[in-house]
């Protein structure tokens, strides 16, 4: 039986995973605390370490592995390996992660960006499973893409594709990734908090949302109690989203996109508006053959995401 092993880099927490080749469930798992504080090289040694073990003790060498793959957030040199000082991982400038598995554990090593990684896993395990051509979003803290098309992973001459959130949407609104009225301005975590404070200062009704907690999920558990500001916010939020997606669907013609996070959990606050915009803004051609689907595979994505990215970069070795 052969094996991959999966590392999944957060700025908070850190995971190491092990799956069969033949299966899609994790076998094992390891889980420590990032401590970014300590540097990189702790961190690298702790994953490095974590991975041993979990040979140890599941009676497995070297040579049982096929591959690592690599979860993290940008920016990074894929085709190198290389991560490159992310935000929550500041220390990390110019950091060889990919050489350093290698030379650690013997097998071969790929590093993908976090939304990349993610659009695998979903397409490999969860709701993309079957498709040619998908597009999947974070919709997290953040707004960014990755891109399956033509039954592969894309990322573009500079590694950069995907990069959503910096479409400019509107000529005003919340500012996120640099700009004002961007994607992520509009449709991520900050985003609707961003939109709240903004209505809540002009807004002379009652609600329920807690102006010392703004959040994405605060404002949507009030839209689901019937508070109408909160429903206002997710329906503004659910306009931009669908013209985001209309933009994608006519340049890329996918089958399928899979939302994750936000819209994974509030979906429902955000589809009717949504559709209404993508009716009239994509062609009608394209929209009526792609489908928008929330992710499946929830708090466990970074697992198989990671996985995912040595199950494909084995794949493309063949």
């Amino acid at each position: 039986m052969k094996y991959y092993l999966g590392m999944d880099i957060g700025g908070t927490k850190c995971a190491v995973v092990l799956s069969e080749k033949s299966g899609v469930a994790v076998k094992d798992k390891i889980r420590f605390e990032t401590k970014a504080r300590r540097g990189w090289e702790a961190v690298v040694d702790e994953l490095v370490s974590s991975a041993k073990e979990l040979l140890s003790r599941n009676g497995l060498s070297k040579d049982d592995i096929i591959a690592c793959g690599v979860s993290c957030g940008g920016p990074l040199d894929s085709d190198k390996g290389i991560i490159m000082r992310p935000p929550n991982l500041p220390d990390w400038d110019n950091v060889p992660l990919a050489d350093i598995v290698t030379a650690e554990l013997g097998c071969p090593c790929k590093v993908r960006n976090d939304a990349d990684a993610c659009a695998l896993a979903e397409w490999k395990f969860g709701a993309g499973r079957g498709t040619k051509n998908m597009i999947f979003l974070t919709f997290g803290t953040g707004m960014g893409a990755g891109l399956i098309l033509d039954g592969r992973l894309y990322s573009g001459t500079s590694g950069t594709a995907g990069e959503v959130g910096h479409i400019r949407l509107d000529s005003d609104g919340p500012v996120a990734y640099g700009k004002a009225g961007s994607f992520e301005g509009f449709c991520s975590g900050a985003g609707i908090a961003a939109m709240a404070k903004q209505m809540l200062s002009i807004y002379n009704g009652n609600t329920d949302i807690p102006k010392d907690d703004i959040s994405a999920k605060t404002i949507a558990e009030a839209a689901e109690n019937g508070d109408r500001l909160a429903g206002a916010i997710y329906r503004r939020c659910g306009e931009k989203l669908g013209l985001g997606l209309s933009i994608l669907i006519d340049i890329l013609n996918p089958e399928r996109i899979v939302i994750g996070s936000i819209f994974q959990r509030s979906g429902h606050l955000l589809r009717e508006s949504m559709n209404e915009v993508i009716k009239k803004e994509a062609l009608p051609i394209s929209a009526g053959c792609c489908e928008i689907v929330p992710a499946q595979l929830g708090d466990n994505i970074g697992d198989f995401a990671a996985i995912g990215v040595a199950k494909d970069f084995a794949e493309g070795e063949k």
